[in-house]
């Protein structure tokens, strides 16, 4: 029983720290594509702006799956939701957006170094979300109600 406690703040704090990571992320992205990119982007051909444009949402997908999925499993941890309701599909991490090896080579150092970032963040999540996904399927229903009654007295 200590081991899954001991377990669980650690996964409480690998969660806070990419959702941290996430935020700090998703900050610099807006920044960056919204304003920072400018000149950058307006050197580029026209149709590798195009490529760039959709770059930047496919960061911003990303991100915004990570964050959604991390806030499901704080709601988990302060006991809003039940660990079932996190397997839930539309609580589950989304799907990334591929992003084109040859369009990447033609990106600006700043844009490849957030989408790489992003790509690294989500498949990160994404090893979280399938673990909690075998670690709920192999929990019996006998040893959930065993470790609920340890719990509570």
């Amino acid at each position: 029983m200590n081991g899954a406690f001991t377990e669980s703040r650690v996964q409480r704090r690998l969660q806070d720290a990419l959702y941290v990571e996430a935020m700090l992320l998703a900050d610099e992205a807006r920044s960056y594509f919204d304003e920072g990119s400018r000149v950058e982007r307006e050197a580029l051909p026209p149709m590798a702006r195009v490529a760039f444009s959709c770059e930047s949402l496919k960061v911003t997908t990303r991100l915004m799956h990570a964050i959604a999925w991390l806030l499901t499993q704080r709601a988990v941890a302060a006991g809003e939701l039940r660990p079932c309701e996190a397997l839930d599909p539309a609580r589950r991490l989304g799907t990334a957006p591929m992003s084109d090896a040859e369009s990447l080579a033609e990106m600006p150092t700043g844009a490849r170094r957030l989408i790489d970032a992003s790509i690294d963040l989500h498949r990160r999540v994404a090893r979280l979300d399938a673990l909690q996904e075998r670690e709920m399927a192999a929990v019996s229903p006998a040893r959930s109600m065993q470790q609920r009654l340890a719990l509570a007295f």
